[in-house]
């Protein structure tokens, strides 16, 4: 877990979560971040004999998904991380790789979201559906590659979400016809049948960037860290 984390003081850590691991589970003997990190703080030596140490949750990645997480050392720190996330302060970039080539270069996507609880899946909806959310992100095209043994398409999109909803960045790409390699939620037949083709076992959506205000000085602090599942690789490389 160690190698994992990327800034610590006595007020907040951050740490990268790799794809296939779970902010937090409830599950007996499956791995998660929270667990993770509350074992690497309770073996340092100002913390022995002290119990559990706090670690405060303040917002999560899906478990497909890989990229930055912070969590609050106090509750004072994790306060005023969530009161930054809930007006909008705390910013979140991501990288994905989507299926095929954006009609637009960059453009803003805007959808309202219905949280399906029974499935855990959002659908768009309209505006004055019961329970729907406004949903907000912008896009760029980075890259794309081809992918020459198929002869496929594939584009590296940087997104920052402007809303945080629910599997957000997933739906509402795949709705605007840019599905995400790997999503079996709501990519396309044909998205799920070539991640299949080229091993793209988890969600290819990486939150690569992080940057608000640090809970006790209030400067602004920034944190960002290249994609390292497999997917990504090609687009930080020569080629695919």
């Amino acid at each position: 877990m160690q190698k994992n984390i990327i800034f610590e003081d006595e007020h907040l850590i951050v740490a990268y979560k790799p794809a296939g691991i779970a902010t937090q589970t409830a599950r007996i003997g499956q791995q998660d971040m929270v667990s993770e990190l509350k074992n690497y703080l309770s073996r340092k030596p100002e913390n022995k004999g002290k119990g559990t140490p706090y670690l405060g949750l303040v917002h999560r990645l899906d478990q497909p998904v890989a990229g930055i997480l912070v969590f609050g050392k106090t509750k004072q720190a994790a306060a005023s991380i969530s009161r930054q996330i809930t007006d909008g302060t705390f910013h979140k970039y991501y990288y994905a790789v989507i299926y095929g080539k954006p009609q637009k270069e960059k453009d803003r996507l805007t959808d309202y979201l219905y949280k399906d609880g029974r499935t855990n899946m959002s659908v768009i909806v309209q505006k004055d559906f019961q329970e729907a959310k406004k949903a907000i992100l912008d896009y760029r095209l980075v890259k794309t590659l081809m992918v020459l043994e198929v002869l496929q398409e594939v584009s590296l999109m940087e997104i920052e979400l402007v809303t945080g909803r629910h599997h957000q960045i997933r739906v509402q790409m795949a709705n605007a016809g840019m599905p995400l390699l790997g999503d079996n939620k709501y990519g396309t037949e044909t998205e799920r049948q070539f991640s299949r083709e080229i091993g793209c076992k988890n969600v290819a959506l990486c939150a690569y960037k992080i940057k608000f205000r640090h809970p006790k000085t209030g400067n602004e602090i920034s944190f960002e860290r290249k994609p390292e599942e497999e997917i990504f690789l090609p687009f930080f490389t020569k080629g695919i």
